[in-house]
């Protein structure tokens, strides 16, 4: 055994304007960032299976897309061409996929999008993308708790119980979500409880999730009728004029390019919505430390959970738009509404069980997911270190657990799942910027680096995945930017006043030991 000293400046662009040890760029070393993970009272488990990711990515993505936002794309945006809208999505998605797959399997470190660019690109664009994360993952939660609470309403309305309009969203009206909120405590004290139990309720919710797929795509190939699919394209229309410029998509407010809907420009313009649908492999890339092999299991995970729930979504869009004629499939459940339509309610009742059943497994892990980036900064002391502290019998972060579970509650029960979707759909796209970006400099700047998994054709991919998120950002709305920038003005202000000169990297250089065999 020969013990080596490595000098390595922390701060890995030291001596440049940017890169020393009070710089904005200062980045932190792989080494160094794997070396955290063996800090005593903050060792995350390592507990994970490639099974284990595949069921997380499936368990997180299938849920609102199928049951919450297939049935506005379809009417709103792209007729039975929703189909298409999802392939497009999915190709965005993945070539995020490709590059994430290589940092994750590089660098198995809670965190995921922060941690890669605190790696590769520097500590305030890493601050930036882990604030981002926290806003998306906690919103996300917040939307999908919502959606499964409409659901279970509608369920214990056919039993005689009624939830009070005061205690739910019905019609829009204000109110508090009671469903939501508690069912985001519940889930709270699952991702609290330890990884192995959240894994085995997911993988128990998954089952019957993906149960209720499967019997939507054969039951529903017996009502599908021919001339639904007429026209497959419908025929391009501008979008109506918005009241304001701030709903106006920004790309319309800056070029003057006014979206349409159908037609060929409107694949597009659904694919920006549905882009929703598919948030999740992302979420993989945050268990990267609590998985047993991740060389070998992360890109399996990631990818292939993309892969399986694009071939779902495809088939499903595809029978719900040839059973029932697009203009009038029901906005809120359309996977129930269109098997009532074709008289088979019984189907209709169990998907609606299946959707609530579905959308559990959704929020369960997206608190996961942002325990883990909220865990990771606060370890690089960015936040508060007292939150990186894992709990002795659940190795767990249980005090960042428990902080986002009662603020995601809280968001679930007081904002609706319309004020909240898209806010999350600009983070998720922003962070798959900032990891394209982050594989093409660690590419440059630590060729030595053993990588088990390397994206193809580098930088021709991270370009595309670049394009291709800054196309959809700038198909979201004006107001949705502005209020992205506010969330970023608080998280630069925190970073400044707190941040910076808490960071474990503020001392500058940082000497490490390092045991070779």
């Amino acid at each position: 055994m020969g013990v080596q000293t490595d000098t390595r400046t922390s701060g890995g662009r030291g001596g440049g304007p940017g890169g020393g040890p009070g710089g904005l760029l200062r980045t932190k070393s792989i080494e160094q960032s794997i070396a955290d993970t063996q800090e005593p009272g903050q060792r995350l488990r390592r507990e994970l299976s490639v099974v284990d990711l595949v069921v997380y990515g499936v368990g997180v993505i299938v849920g609102t897309g199928i049951f919450v936002v297939t049935g506005t794309v379809a009417k709103q945006y792209a007729g039975p061409a929703v189909a298409l809208a999802f392939v497009a999505s999915a190709i965005a998605c993945g070539l995020a996929g490709l590059c994430y797959a290589e940092f994750a399997s590089t660098v198995p470190v809670a965190g995921s999008a922060y941690t890669f660019s605190y790696a590769s690109i520097g500590e305030l664009p890493a601050w930036i993308i882990g604030w981002d994360l926290v806003l998306e993952l906690a919103l996300g939660a917040g939307v999908v708790a919502g959606g499964w609470s409409g659901y279970v309403a509608e369920l214990l309305s056919h039993v005689g119980v009624h939830v009070p309009a005061a205690l739910s969203h019905q019609n829009g009206k204000f109110g508090f979500d009671i469903l939501a909120a508690a069912l985001v405590l519940v889930l709270t004290g699952v991702v609290m409880a330890g990884m192995k139990l959240s894994a085995r309720v997911t993988g128990l919710v998954v089952a019957v999730k993906v149960t209720v797929v499967l019997m939507v795509i054969f039951a529903g190939l017996f009502y599908v009728t021919g001339s639904n699919y007429h026209p497959f394209l419908p025929p391009s229309k501008p979008n109506p004029a918005g009241s304001s410029d701030l709903h106006a998509p920004l790309v319309q407010v800056l070029f003057g390019f006014t979206p349409s809907s159908f037609g060929v420009m409107g694949i597009f313009s659904a694919a920006a919505v549905v882009f929703f649908a598919f948030i999740g492999f992302d979420i993989v890339a945050t268990a990267a430390e609590e998985t047993r092999n991740p060389q070998r299991d992360m890109p399996r995970g990631i990818l292939g959970s993309l892969l399986v729930c694009t071939v779902l979504y495809v088939a499903v869009s595809l029978v719900v738009t040839g059973m029932q004629k697009y203009s009038s499939l029901d906005t809120s459940a359309p996977l129930a509404s269109a098997f009532k339509a074709v008289g088979a309610p019984f189907w209709a009742g169990t998907i609606s069980f299946g959707a609530a059943v579905g959308l559990t497994s959704v929020v369960l892990i997206l608190l996961l997911g942002q325990t883990r980036v909220f865990f990771a900064m606060s370890r690089d002391g960015l936040l508060p270190r007292a939150f990186s502290v894992v709990h002795p019998k659940f190795g767990t972060p249980y005090r960042t657990t428990l902080l986002l579970g009662l603020a995601v509650a809280l968001i679930a029960g007081f904002f609706t799942v319309g004020q909240l979707e898209e806010m999350v759909n600009i983070g998720t796209l922003f962070a798959f910027v900032v990891v394209a970006i982050g594989v093409t400099v660690l590419r440059r700047t630590r060729p030595d680096l053993p990588r088990s998994f390397r994206t193809p054709w580098v930088p021709l991919v991270p370009v595309l995945s670049v394009c291709a998120s800054l196309w959809l950002m700038l198909n979201l709305t004006v107001e949705t930017w502005l209020r992205f920038a506010v969330w970023m003005v608080l998280g630069l202000i925190i970073y400044f006043g707190y941040g910076r000169s808490h960071s474990r990297l503020a001392g500058g250089q940082t000497q490490r030991t390092r045991t070779n065999a």
